[in-house]
């Protein structure tokens, strides 16, 4: 008769265990995407941030990670989004590791008060990546003449469609040190004296969960419902956080299908989108 009555009641009258907003950013980090194959970017996980940070009672957002990596751009923007409202809402933010955390992933993880990995899961890969495909004998072999007209020699460096240029690489490297600085400079700001002396730290190795506690990279060894029960007891009620759905599947912001045009496009680009994030995967053995 009692659970009864206290099923009927409303939510906010009920005396239950303490509520925990969960958050999943899972997948490669990259700009775009599509309602069929959406992508990890602040566009579209700042709405579930906002709804998971607006509960009053919740002591703390947990967050949950699974990502190889992706655009370092988009994975600064959510950090920086995460400890923003961290900040303005006072609420701890305890990151779980799932299968990886690596590159992006673990710039978002950053973000989190406490980093919490399985012993198996992927951690680290602090370091920058840029990766193409060169064509320029492909065009010679089907009878294609490359034509192209700038204002500005340095507009086309780069180009997939010319051979590469010793001036071109070094300062594509010139670029990636200087994001890499960022990112060590982060990872310095967040774990300070956490840190294990190692040489290899900042190499972009990565680890196990087991050892990267040992490098100071994460905080402890656990899964998320075992951690908020032992901090908030076994009543402890996690509840996952997702995005707004429209009438016909997830909403993802600022993408519109469009036309025939648009859709044609929207393919090619899902294919391009799916090789790059297959080979992002593939790095950590996933």
């Amino acid at each position: 008769m009692k659970n009864l009555i206290k099923r009927l009641l409303p939510k906010r009258f009920r005396k239950e265990g303490t509520v925990i907003p969960v958050v999943r950013l899972s997948g490669a980090i990259m700009t775009g995407g599509s309602a069929l194959r959406p992508a990890l970017n602040l566009a579209s996980v700042a709405q579930m941030l906002d709804k998971a940070f607006s509960v009053k009672k919740a002591p703390a957002v947990a967050v949950i990670v699974n990502s190889p990596g992706g655009s370092p751009v988009q994975s600064r923007l959510i950090f920086a989004r995460l400890r923003q409202l961290a900040e303005e809402k006072d609420k701890k933010v305890l990151v779980f590791v799932e299968d990886v955390a690596a590159s992006g992933g673990y710039m978002i993880a950053l973000a989190g008060d406490e980093i919490i990995a399985d012993p198996t899961s992927i951690v680290g890969s602090i370091g920058v990546v840029s990766g193409g495909f060169g064509f320029p004998e492909l065009l010679k072999k089907i009878g294609v003449e490359r034509r192209v007209y700038t204002s500005g020699e340095n507009k086309v460096i780069l180009d997939p469609f010319q051979p590469e240029k010793a001036a071109d690489i070094e300062y594509l490297k010139t670029l990636q040190h200087e994001i890499h600085d960022v990112f060590i400079g982060m990872v310095k700001a967040r774990r300070a004296a956490r840190l294990a002396d190692d040489p290899d730290l900042f190499s972009g190795l990565f680890w196990t969960g087991t050892k990267a506690l040992e490098l100071g990279l994460i905080d402890g060894l656990g899964d998320l419902r075992g951690t908020l029960q032992a901090r908030y007891g076994k009543d402890v009620r996690p509840e996952l956080v997702t995005a707004a759905r429209g009438f016909f599947g997830r909403r993802i912001p600022g993408v519109d299908a469009g036309g025939p045009e648009r859709i044609a496009a929207a393919a090619a680009g899902g294919l391009a989108q799916t090789v790059e994030e297959r080979a992002l995967w593939a790095r950590f053995g996933l």
